[in-house]
C-alpha cells in the first residue's frame, strides 16, 4: 500500500531529478513545502514558471539574463578589453562575488568531455574568437577549473587563441588554499603554486 499521496510523490520525484538531491533530501524538501503556507508554494511555482519565460542567453557573453545585452555587458564602467572565460554561469557568479574582476565575461556552457559527447563544437569557442576580433580585446583570462576536463578545455582555448588571435592569454592562478598545511597538498596543487609564484620584492 502506497502511503504517499500521488501529488506529494510527484513533487518528490521532481526534486529528486535535481543535481545533488537524493531521495531523502527530496522527501524532506517536499514535506517542508507542504507544511508551509499555500501562498509560499504558489510563489515558488510562479517563480519556476517564469524562469524559461523571462531568462535568455545574453548574445554577447552567453550569461543567463532577463535583458539582452545583460547588465555586465551593458555596463560602460567595465573594461571591454579584458574578457574572463568561464565554464558556467555559476563560475561568473562566484568571481563577481569577489569584486576583484572589472572586465567582461564569456561563458562556454561546458567543458571538453569526449566521453559525454562534448567536443569543441558544443562550446562557445568560435563565438569567443569572433568577439575578440569584433571588440578589440587585448587580454583573455582563462578561468576554467583545475579538473582534467577544465585543464583540457584551457589547453584547447590557449592553443586556438595563440594561433588565431593577437591577444594576451592569461590563466587563473591556483595553488595552496589559505590555512592548508603544505605537506597535505597534492602534487598538481603544489606544482601550480610554484609556477604561479609572485615576486615579493618592492
Amino acid at each position: 500500500m502506497n502511503v504517499v499521496p500521488p501529488a506529494l510523490s510527484r513533487l518528490i520525484a521532481d526534486l529528486n531529478r535535481l543535481p545533488g538531491i537524493g531521495m531523502k533530501t527530496a522527501t524532506r524538501l517536499a514535506l517542508h513545502i507542504l507544511r508551509r503556507p499555500a501562498s509560499e508554494a504558489q510563489s515558488l511555482a510562479r517563480d519556476l514558471g517564469e524562469l524559461h519565460r523571462n531568462i535568455r542567453l545574453c548574445s554577447g557573453c552567453f550569461a543567463f539574463a532577463e535583458s539582452d545585452p545583460c547588465a555586465i555587458c551593458n555596463d560602460s564602467a567595465r573594461d571591454t578589453g579584458l574578457i574572463c572565460v568561464v565554464e558556467e554561469s555559476a563560475d561568473l557568479m562566484a568571481i563577481e562575488k569577489t569584486g576583484a574582476f572589472k572586465g567582461k565575461y564569456h561563458i562556454l556552457h561546458g567543458v571538453l568531455s569526449p566521453m559525454d559527447g562534448i567536443g569543441p563544437e558544443e562550446l562557445k569557442a568560435d563565438a569567443l574568437l569572433e568577439r575578440i576580433k569584433r571588440e578589440q580585446v587585448r587580454e583573455v583570462l582563462i578561468a576554467t577549473s583545475s579538473t582534467v576536463p577544465g585543464e583540457a578545455t584551457a589547453a584547447y582555448l590557449i592553443k586556438r587563441l595563440q594561433e588565431e588571435a593577437a591577444v594576451k592569454v592569461t590563466r587563473l592562478a591556483c595553488g595552496i588554499p589559505m590555512g592548508m598545511d603544505i605537506k597535505y597538498a597534492d602534487e598538481l596543487t603544489l606544482s601550480r603554486a610554484i609556477e604561479s609564484r609572485k615576486d615579493t620584492s618592492y
